[in-house]
């Protein structure tokens, strides 16, 4: 999985991630156990955090009941089941949270939009200080397709997960394209995608920048509170308004 190189970076560090924890969400529109080109770009990146001992969970969004919504738990609004709530159970306990989408007409996927929105639900949950629920976690993404795109796709997922409070380190975004129109995907046979330089040399920064920044922010007790804590602040909005927007 891992080449020489990563895993001679594994190996002659100094740090200690151990006490990291880090989920990765594959908004893949294929249910399990279907190839996931996407997945496979995202294995890498799993390799190595979890060659330096953290704790790494991947979730397969499509293969939950995940409602569409912009509320915690979708039961409430006339859905009939929702499994959000005990998935964002997972992204509570993260320290570091990838979101990995394929590219389709040169956007992210339809399952990578539910999640961004689930993940906009929650945002007005505050923690322990008073800040918003996702303070103190790292955010990264990982794109693949066979056409153009990943920039772009990058930076709304990017965008959404600062905006909802996630840390987003220096390049912390990594994918894979093949040539423009129709072609072999990452995994398929002399795509030449697991072995892209470009690609390899991304998906390894991009993790580790995730983990140190994480490790920054987790011995440090969090991002300070101060000027940042909505139980502090009067927004001004009216208080009995439901959209998260008004947080």
């Amino acid at each position: 999985m891992l080449t020489e190189r990563q895993e001679k970076l594994c190996a002659e560090h100094p740090w200690d991630f151990s006490a990291l924890r880090a989920v990765f969400f594959n908004c893949t529109l294929k249910r399990s156990p279907e190839r996931s080109h996407t997945e496979g770009l995202m294995r890498v990146s799993k390799a190595i955090l979890e060659k330096n001992n953290v704790d790494v969970e991947l979730i397969r969004l499509i293969d939950h009941d995940v409602a569409s919504g912009v509320y915690p738990d979708m039961t409430e609004h006339g859905w009939e089941s929702d499994q959000w709530p005990e998935i964002f159970e997972k992204v509570e306990a993260a320290h570091i949270v990838v979101v990995g989408t394929p590219i389709w007409l040169g956007e992210r996927s339809s399952v990578c939009s539910t999640l961004i929105e689930r993940l906009y639900a929650m945002s007005a949950e505050l923690n322990d200080e008073g800040q918003y629920a996702y303070y103190g976690r790292v955010g990264g993404c990982v794109v693949t397709g066979n056409e153009d795109g990943v920039k772009h796709c990058a930076t709304s997922i990017l965008y959404a997960l600062q905006h909802l409070g996630f840390v987003i380190p220096p390049q912390s975004d990594a994918g894979w394209v093949g040539e423009a129109g129709p072609g072999p995907s990452y995994l398929d046979e002399n795509s030449g995608g697991p072995e892209n330089e470009f690609t390899q040399r991304n998906t390894t920064f991009m993790t580790w920048n995730l983990m140190h920044m994480a490790r920054m922010i987790k011995d440090a007790g969090g991002i300070p509170a101060h000027g940042n804590q909505r139980s502090v602040w009067d927004a001004g909005c009216h208080r009995g308004h439901e959209n998260p927007e008004h947080r």
